[in-house]
């Protein structure tokens, strides 16, 4: 008899194993997951066989068992699926030992412990156990207990929580990061994975040869990351006010230029949580322009901009544009070690005397990307501004993401050009970035160059000094 409520599924009419009909909810779409306990019918038998096959295929000499349940899902399918989670320790009894019950070791620095995660597969009608995959990895200590049970949906690959738990605990400790409560650790696991999908999704797609993946902006949201980095007013079409053009450069492009070899270029800086990118950018250009027309290179004062731009908005944004004339009111910018970067607006302390560079008018560049360069080669690095989506989860290589992913209309971050080039094959953009030397190739983002790719050619301007 098949219990009452419970829907026959013809290609499973009872479990021989688990001694009774198995009866999933009708309103779970078939094959779903569905969450038992360990006291469960059949469980027990389950856990005892992976526990065995564990030891089987353990080189270790002595026992191991299962020291903590932490749960186990059935998936009806052509048979029942079963996928545990449990943490499996040593005992003091040996292999070879043919008593019943064997005991952990008591001193803590003997025990050692790992997080296994078990698939099992119940052809019912054969009354068969296979073990489809097994993955145990040394217990994460210090972190796992925060999330080990937060409820993310893995789908039919539920080894995905393995790998989750061993990227995360590699990102806490990369790159040094502490939360405030469970909750928040909660919070941010599960950004954490999604933001793992999406740069899973941007690998997959890219045209180019860049990686994508774990970063230290990898447990933020997408509108987190944009406040705390981006620049929202550069994709506001309405505050850009028009530019004086720049002359064309006199000779052709030369096959590639790198700024970076000449001197031209300072150490890569960090903006910090402030969307001050805006800032660097023109800073950037403007050490280049005062090298080239100078002979010394200066690392001058991001944060002057940040507090004394009446116009431009500090930490949430500005325009390239804005920052040539406020400089040009101010009458320069003083160095870095005199003006030091805080990454916060305060009161504007800028000291005439300290003036270290000055400027006397600015230049919209072409926005056709083989002027771009020749301009570039001839006259020095350039400040463009981009859709930095694809950036967020950049790790190396020339990114190329689809226009889906990078809108060019859709700008939200200033960045300095330093040169160009072709690696195997994939003609770049060398770009200096804002966001410390722990971010991408060195501090800098690759960027495929031809295609007017994330809007690089939509704002590219420089200072002039005479």
């Amino acid at each position: 008899m098949v219990a009452a409520g419970c829907s026959l599924i013809p290609w499973i009419a009872l479990s021989a194993l688990l001694g009774s009909v198995v009866c999933e909810d009708p309103n779970q779409p078939l094959g779903s997951p569905v969450q038992l306990g360990e006291s469960e019918p059949g469980v027990k038998k389950i856990l005892e066989f992976t526990e065995e096959r564990y030891n089987l295929g353990s080189n270790a000499m002595h026992r191991r068992k299962i020291s903590r349940f932490i749960s186990v899902t059935r998936q009806m399918l052509k048979g029942i699926r079963y996928t545990i989670k449990v943490e499996v320790s040593n005992t003091q009894c040996k292999k070879s030992s043919m008593v019943r019950s064997c005991d952990f070791y008591p001193e803590s620095h003997k025990l050692e412990t790992e997080l296994c995660m078990f698939e099992v597969w119940d052809v019912t009608l054969q009354g068969n156990l296979t073990l489809l995959k097994q993955n145990c990895q040394p217990k994460v200590i210090a972190r796992t207990e925060e999330f080990i049970n937060v409820d993310i949906e893995f789908g039919n690959d539920t080894f995905e929580f393995m790998r989750l738990v061993l990227e995360f605990k590699h990102f806490l400790k990369k790159f040094n990061k502490v939360y405030s409560s469970r909750e928040e650790t909660e919070r941010r696991v599960v950004i954490f994975y999604e933001n793992l999908k999406t740069a899973e999704t941007l690998q997959s797609l890219d045209q180019g040869s860049a990686e994508y993946g774990v970063t230290k902006f990898s447990d933020l949201t997408v509108e987190e990351f944009q406040t705390m980095y981006l620049n929202p007013l550069l994709n506001q079409w309405t505050l850009h006010s028009p530019m004086k053009p720049a002359a064309p450069a006199q000779r052709p492009a030369p096959d590639s230029w790198d700024w970076r070899e000449h001197g031209a270029v300072s150490s890569v800086k960090n903006q910090g949580m402030c969307g001050s990118c805006w800032a660097f950018s023109v800073t950037g250009n403007i050490e280049g322009q005062w090298f080239l027309k100078n002979g010394k290179l200066l690392s001058l004062s991001e944060q002057e901009l940040v507090d004394c731009d009446t116009v431009d908005q500090a930490c949430r944004g500005g325009l390239p544009s804005n920052a040539y004339e406020a400089i040009e009111k101010l009458g320069g910018l003083e160095t870095e070690t005199d003006y030091t970067y805080t990454g916060h607006k305060q009161s504007c302390s800028f000291v005439n005397r300290k003036v270290a560079a000055y400027i006397n008018s600015s230049v919209e560049l072409s926005k056709d990307e083989k002027e771009i360069a020749a301009w570039l080669a001839e006259n020095g690095p350039v400040s463009v501004a981009l859709n930095a989506f694809a950036m967020q989860f950049y790790k190396k290589g020339v990114s190329h993401p689809l226009k889906i992913f990078c809108n060019p209309w859709m700008i939200d971050h200033a960045v300095l050009m330093v040169g160009y080039g072709e690696s195997k094959g994939i003609p770049f953009w060398a770009i200096k970035n804002s966001w410390g030397e722990d971010y991408g190739e060195g501090g800098y983002y690759y960027l495929y160059r031809g295609s007017n790719a994330c809007g690089i050619n939509k704002m590219a301007s420089s200072a002039v000094i005479h």
